[in-house]
């Protein structure tokens, strides 16, 4: 059974930075591309940033490009998002993503096709 517990969420100000994290068990970690996803109160869940298994390739929402950066560790079987210069506009719970991946260079963007989820961690940013 595959299990992602993310960290990292809290209540910051506008221009603050976070990192959030989410720990991968039950598979290896390796064969997993991942993702990261939110979702705002009464919206939609959104793509924010996916990257491969390789950690060589990864992907961004036009809305976070710039400001968050997606990274993984195998060893750690943990992948990351660091964000900054944060703003009201991306409160919301995030939530990490895994599916299985032929491909090493392969990101996913679309988010019916994870098979895995978290539980999300909220991240509130006043302005």
């Amino acid at each position: 059974q595959v299990q992602l517990v993310e960290s990292g969420g809290g209540s910051v100000q506008t221009g603050d930075s976070l990192r959030l994290s989410c720990e991968v068990s039950g598979r290896t970690f390796s064969s997993l591309a991942m993702g990261w996803f939110r979702q705002a109160p009464g919206k939609e869940r959104e793509f924010v940033a996916a990257i491969s298994r390789n950690t060589g390739t990864t992907s961004y929402s036009d809305s976070v490009k710039g400001r968050f950066t997606i990274s993984r560790d195998n060893a750690k079987n943990t992948v990351y998002l660091q964000m900054n210069d944060l703003k009201p506009d991306d409160t919301a719970v995030y939530y990490c993503a895994a599916r299985s991946s032929m491909s090493i260079r392969a990101y996913y963007t679309e988010r019916g096709t994870y098979a895995y989820w978290g539980q999300g961690t909220q991240v509130t940013v006043a302005s």
